[in-house]
């Protein structure tokens, strides 16, 4: 008789449930603010560096820069964040926070800091700390590597368009 594959003991299982408890945790906490996950990260992101463009922007929270588009969207229909073409080549639009967008981060920040905690809280203080090192450890290994979606896009490896 076959066995079915233990998606219980799967990596790749394990670390998706971990991002939906992590997103679920996130749109609990902060449903008054009526924000996802990646809109708190690129809204941050240009924060952090006022004036990129968004392809850099989407790259600087790990997001696929074709769909930032539409996240960038929402933040300006929320009045938090405005584009402006830049000078030098009038297609390319230049993000930054307003300042209705940085109050609304200000509020937000104890929100999303408990929500981390939430998320490490079924582990002791020294279990989060190896936690998180080993997470960081992980995507630090596969972002050094070249991943199929960068093969997809230089259109070499296995995964070449035809």
């Amino acid at each position: 008789m076959t066995r079915s594959f233990d998606f219980a003991q799967a990596p790749g299982h394990l670390i998706r449930r971990a991002q939906q408890i992590a997103v679920a945790e996130f749109a609990r906490v902060l449903v008054d603010f009526d924000i996802t996950p990646v809109q708190f990260a690129l809204l941050n992101a240009v924060i952090d560096a006022p004036g990129g463009d968004q392809v850099t922007l989407a790259k600087a929270v790990a997001f696929d820069p074709a769909t930032s588009g539409s996240v960038i969207a929402r933040l300006e229909a929320k009045g938090w964040l405005r584009r402006q073409a830049d000078a030098q080549d009038r297609r390319r639009k230049l993000l930054f926070v307003t300042p209705a967008g940085t109050q609304a981060v200000v509020q937000m920040s104890a929100a999303v800091s408990q929500v981390q905690k939430n998320i490490l809280a079924p582990l002791s203080a020294s279990e989060q700390v190896q936690f998180l090192d080993l997470l960081a450890r992980l995507v630090a290994g596969h972002e050094q590597q070249d991943s199929p979606r960068d093969l997809l896009y230089r259109g070499s490896g296995p995964f070449r368009r035809i």
